[in-house]
């Protein structure tokens, strides 16, 4: 059974020494989750989502420099 490379390193004692360095797709989607803004690009359906999200929890949107 094949093993994925971050567990071939665990099992040969190649710990990685620094995990802030994480830019996988899985942290940045994560990140972006974590922090929600308004968006940059979409259709129509995602900006009408977007309105209507921001109607209904005010307080977890995250204003940037745009919106001010």
């Amino acid at each position: 059974m094949p093993i994925s490379a971050s567990e071939f390193l665990k099992k040969y004692g190649f710990e990685p020494e620094d995990e802030e360095g994480d830019h996988s797709l899985r942290h940045n989607a994560m990140e972006h989750a974590k922090h929600l803004r308004r968006p940059h690009a979409g259709t129509p359906h995602d900006w009408e989502d977007w309105e209507r999200y921001k109607q209904e929890h005010p307080d977890e949107i995250e204003e940037d420099d745009s919106d001010r």
